[in-house]
């Protein structure tokens, strides 16, 4: 479940939550992806619409306003895979333009951040764990949320 910060925030940021047509939208998407409708992955993008947010010069996806809207997210899962080498639970959070990208681990919850270079190489190596142990608290570093 969100944690309370992140809702409050959410609320006092106005966020727009979903509209019924597509909440059941969303939900098939979050399936299709193997994302369970109880997570706190689902959670989020089922509590907000729109493409993205940005935050600590970073752009974050909504995952499936972008699996519904445009083939960016596709073609980030299969580069995911074909050029960084990541396992298939992990699941691209943002364009990764800047060289560097978070990825959210659809099996443990976990979020990852990769750069181009050492970093990569040492994820590759499994010297590399993921920075945030959950969704939450990664959405709470990501927004800043005290």
């Amino acid at each position: 479940m969100l944690s309370d910060k992140v809702k409050d925030f959410f609320r006092q940021k106005g966020y727009m939550p979903l509209s019924i047509e597509d909440r059941q939208q969303y939900e098939r998407i979050l399936i299709s992806l193997d994302i369970p409708l109880d997570s706190v992955f689902a959670e989020f993008n089922l509590a907000t619409y729109g493409p993205t947010f940005m935050s600590r010069g970073y752009e974050l996806y909504n995952v499936c306003w972008f699996k519904m809207y445009s083939e960016d997210l596709d073609y980030a899962i299969e580069s995911a895979r074909n050029v960084l080498k990541l396992p298939d639970e992990y699941l691209p959070l943002d364009s990764f333009e800047a060289e560097s990208g978070f990825f959210y681990n659809r099996k443990t919850e976990a979020v990852l951040k990769i750069e181009i270079g050492q970093v990569l190489e040492d994820f590759q190596n499994g010297k590399l764990s993921p920075q945030w142990k959950d969704f939450n608290s990664f959405l709470e570093w990501y927004f800043n949320i005290d």
